[in-house]
This record gives C-alpha cells, structure tokens and sequence, in this order.
C-alpha cells in the first residue's frame, strides 16, 4: 500500500510524466477486493456497501483514486443472462408509441448520497471517478435491441434521434452533477463503440447519433474542471480521429491485443491522447506471472520518457483473471 497521489493521475491525462508509475483499472471483482481488504460484503449488501468495500481495495492495492457508480439508472426489460447474452433481448422501444409512454427517469430526482457518504472516508490524496450507467449507444441498444436499431435507423431516423437525444441529455445533467462534487477528480463516459472488426454502427451514423452526444457529455465533465475519459471496447479506428478531435476526449480506455496492442495504440495516438491500461485481458488469464510482469514492466518503460500512460488491464479484471497475475501486473509499478 502506498500514499495516494490523484495528481499522478492528473498528469497521465495531461499526457505528462507522473511522479511515479501509475495504475488505472476500470473495475476490479468482489472476491479480489475481498483478498485485497480482509473484509466480507455481506450478503445483500447495499451499494454503499459495495463502494466502500471497493474504496478499500483500490487503496490497498495502490490506486490514487477508486471509480464509483451512483445516480443515474436506466431501467430496462429483463435479459436472459448466463456467459453471454444478446443484443436483441430486454427491448422496451418499438415505435413512436412506447417512446412516449416510456418512464424516461428524472436526471434532477437520483440519488448521488454514495458520494455524499464516502467522501468523508477518502484517504487523503485520494478521489473519485465517476462513471455512467452506460453510455448512449449502449443504452440506445438496449432500448432498441441491436437488429430492431438497424431497421430503425432506416424506417425511422427522427425516432432514433429522439430516443438519442432522451438517453444524451440526461448522460450530460448526471455528469454535470458529479461535478459537483469536489472529491471526484475525473470522470469516465463509458460507451461500447464497436466489436472485434468494426464500430457497431457505419461510421456515419456514429458521427450522426453518437458523437455529437459524446461531444457534449465531453464538455460537459470539462465544464466541470475534470478530465474527461472514454471507456470503450472494440475497433475504434475508424472513428479514433472523433473521439481526439471532435469529441475532446482526455483518455482512451480499453485495449485489446486482437484488434490493436496497447504499445501499438501507444506509439499511433499517444502523442493526441493519453492511453489506459491495455494489458490484454486474454494475456492476463493464459500467461504466467513473470510474463505478465515483464509485459507491464516493459509498457512502463515504453512511456518513461513521454508520459500520458497508466498501468492496468485491456478492460476490468472478472473473476476469471488469476488473481496472483493481476498482482503481478500491478507489482511492475511498484518499486
């Protein structure tokens, strides 16, 4: 465990130097916090609860900040969930008709106490970063269902638009709130874009649907004096120069050796935007510690002398990632 310093963060996304190698992670997974702390969540446990038990292990661990999911929810229909799930189950939008008699939630009415409470339980030097209940064209989906959204954009683009513009505006009021927050020191739109090939939608309908929203939710956390992160599976390349360029984005997040390897991604777009994490969750589960740290090591030492990178998985870290491996990734930034 080692002194929390948020400004390390701070200068990663300035695309600086940190004063000492820094770590990133999205989420960890309830059995490692518990390895992490020596603590139990208890059964049922609310998600006070939960964030403080997740609080504890970033600190433990050696994060300079701990994420926190609160707020904002968008209630779905139910999904069918085992090792994966579709994108077609769970719709509630089909028409003009449900759009409309749809309970879009209250941005104004959500409950942000998680912050409220645990703030005062930060170690110093420590913050938060906030996160969303995922971002606009994943909740676009799950509204729609994948194969519905593309008749969609084809039969009925203004109720796209609308239903964008429903999901948009109160992405933008929920980050404008945790903004409000002193202890959060940096916020994380995150928002699947794409799969293994592609974005999930033609490049012009991201730019048409998605990107201006992204736009907005950007200036929307740097309106609040925060760096802005986008969290983001899949292959971006195509629209990497929106997500720099118009979006704004600060970081970029999530990496995946079958698409692009995080020191590949380092080397094309680290000079424009800061790069997090990226050490490939299939490398963490199948390869040995010593490899695993080497790899970590050496991503390190990649970006010694221009900065703008902290250490951490492509993605999160399931329960499937052999825990002795995730503490050999982190144990490259530790002396």
């Amino acid at each position: 465990m080692r002194k929390p310093d948020f400004d390390n963060l701070l200068a990663v996304l300035a695309r600086d130097r940190p004063c000492r190698p820094t770590l990133f992670e999205f989420f960890l997974n309830t059995p490692l916090d518990e390895r992490l702390t020596g603590e139990r969540l208890p059964p049922g446990a609310d998600a006070v609860a939960w964030n403080r038990l997740n609080l504890h292990a970033y600190h433990r661990a050696g994060y300079d900040y701990v994420t926190i999911r609160t707020g904002l929810e968008f209630p779905k229909g139910a999904v069918h969930r085992e090792k994966t799930k579709s994108l077609n189950e769970g719709a509630v939008i089909h028409d003009r008709a449900s759009f409309e008699a749809y309970p879009w939630p209250d941005s104004a009415a959500c409950d942000y106490s998680a912050i409220d409470i645990l703030r005062r339980e930060l170690p110093p030097g420590m913050k938060f970063i906030g996160f969303g209940p995922g971002g606009v064209l994943e909740n676009l989906i799950e509204y729609v269902g994948f194969d519905a959204l593309c008749f969609m954009l084809v039969d009925d683009p203004n109720l796209v638009q609308d239903i964008v513009d429903a999901i948009g505006s109160r992405l933008v009021a929920h980050y404008e709130t945790m903004g409000q927050f002193d202890e959060v020191g940096a916020m994380i739109s995150n928002d699947d874009w794409g799969f293994r090939t592609q974005t999930m939608l033609a490049p012009d309908a991201m730019r048409r649907y998605i990107v201006p929203w992204h736009r907005k939710i950007a200036a929307a956390i740097h309106g609040c004096g925060r760096p802005a992160i986008l969290h983001s599976c899949g292959n971006l390349r195509e629209v990497m120069d929106d997500i720099v360029d118009v979006c704004g984005y600060d970081a970029k997040h999530s990496f995946e050796d079958g698409i692009m390897p995080v020191e590949e991604a380092y080397a094309a777009f680290g000079d424009r935007i800061a790069i997090l994490g990226g050490i490939d969750v299939d490398f963490l589960c199948r390869s040995t510690p010593e490899a695993v740290r080497a790899r970590s090591r050496g991503m390190l030492d990649l970006a010694e002398t221009r900065g703008g990178y902290a250490l951490g998985s492509g993605n999160s870290i399931p329960e499937y990632v052999p825990q002795e491996n995730y503490l050999a990734m982190i144990s490259a930034a530790m002396p």
